[in-house]
């Protein structure tokens, strides 16, 4: 096996761009598309068209807040 890269069992999914490249028609890793699928990681979001983490911190005082 060459170095880089991966066999079959060892594929994992691929994160997101860091950007949307703005693009009509979505390519496979945007952050929008994934978001809209529900296939985004754990822990990220997207805010103005680029992936950021979330702060679960944060996210818990706005939960807080809101009820």
């Amino acid at each position: 096996m060459a170095k880089g890269k991966s066999s079959a069992k060892t594929s994992a999914k691929k994160m997101p761009k860091s950007k949307c490249c703005v693009s009509k028609t979505r390519c496979k890793r945007c952050p929008i598309r994934m978001l809209k699928e529900g296939t985004l990681p754990d822990g990220y979001t997207v805010q103005r068209r680029k992936l950021v983490k979330v702060d679960k911190k944060k996210s818990a005082k706005k939960l807080a807040a809101a009820a």
